[in-house]
């Protein structure tokens, strides 16, 4: 099942047609006892909506807080490595990637979030700048996995490799995050096999794009949402980044006017195009 956030509402998408749900409140939908079960209930005993419409799908967000795990996957570990290494922090990264315990931060809150087709932004004070294709996990209150959406990490190499410390600055502005189409509610973790896609699109072309799997992250998404809610509390729930398999080479550079698109099958394609210095409206 996936379940929409739209500016008219909550729906829920089962067996190929679309249901409207009977709950105003994102966040008490996260929140509920039994998700699944409900939105099953929902599907089963409701009537077809025919006004669901993805042109007015919003971020999948209530109040919860935004997360990631870094260097998860080996090629990040790799590219953290070699940005970090005239700072003296390369070696950080291969600690972290080898150590039991992740490199877990905070990444966003809601208001800096982007939708599907809303804008992600690049810092003006930036010279390198990346999307980072990445499965989220939805965490409900009790840190259980609930549902499962597509997460781009919006990142400021540069920054990053100037000093590790300044990771919060390079990870944490207005639009340094998207998230959508959809969360894919599940009581089943996605398979290893599950592909992820990057595309880059600039001018009309494919300016860059790469694949990778869940078979190359490091971590569990188990371990990654059990480290996160020790000594933390998430009352609405919270969303957690995984971290990212695809890194573009050194030479490229988001610039503005670039489109982002990020595949997660079974979830679906966020799609995103790049400003610079501009304001973020999101819904």
């Amino acid at each position: 099942m996936k379940l929409y956030r739209t500016d008219s509402g909550p729906y829920v998408e089962h067996g190929g047609n679309y249901y409207r749900v009977p709950e105003s409140s994102w966040d008490a939908l996260v929140t509920h006892g039994n998700l699944h079960g409900y939105l099953l209930s929902v599907a089963g005993k409701g009537e077809i909506a025919r006004d669901f419409s993805a042109a007015n799908l919003l971020a999948p967000i209530g109040s919860q807080e935004v997360w990631a795990a870094g260097v998860t996957y080996y090629r990040s570990r790799d590219a953290r490595m070699a940005e970090a290494k005239d700072a003296g922090g390369g070696d950080f990264y291969d600690r972290v990637y080898s150590a039991e315990r992740p490199e877990l931060f905070f990444k966003a809150t809601a208001s800096r979030v982007a939708g599907p087709r809303d804008h992600v932004r690049i810092r003006r004070d930036a010279k390198w700048s990346v999307p980072e294709p990445e499965l989220t996990l939805l965490i409900n209150h009790r840190g259980r996995i609930i549902g499962y959406t597509i997460g781009n990490d919006m990142s400021s190499r540069d920054i990053e490799g100037e000093n590790p410390l300044y990771l919060p600055q390079a990870k944490v502005y207005d639009g340094s995050c998207a998230l959508g189409p959809c969360i894919l509610i599940s009581e089943e973790p996605l398979p290893a096999t599950t592909p992820i896609r990057l595309e880059i699109m600039r001018q009309g072309r494919v300016e860059f794009a790469g694949q990778t799997s869940l078979a190359e992250l490091k971590r569990t998404p188990l371990s990654l949402a059990e480290y996160l809610f020790r000594d933390n509390s998430f009352p609405r729930g919270a969303f957690l980044m995984t971290g990212t398999g695809i890194v573009p080479p050194d030479d490229f550079s988001l610039a503005a006017g670039d489109r982002v698109r990020i595949t997660i099958d079974p979830i679906g394609m966020l799609e995103n195009d790049v400003v610079q210095g501009s304001p973020l409206h999101v819904g």
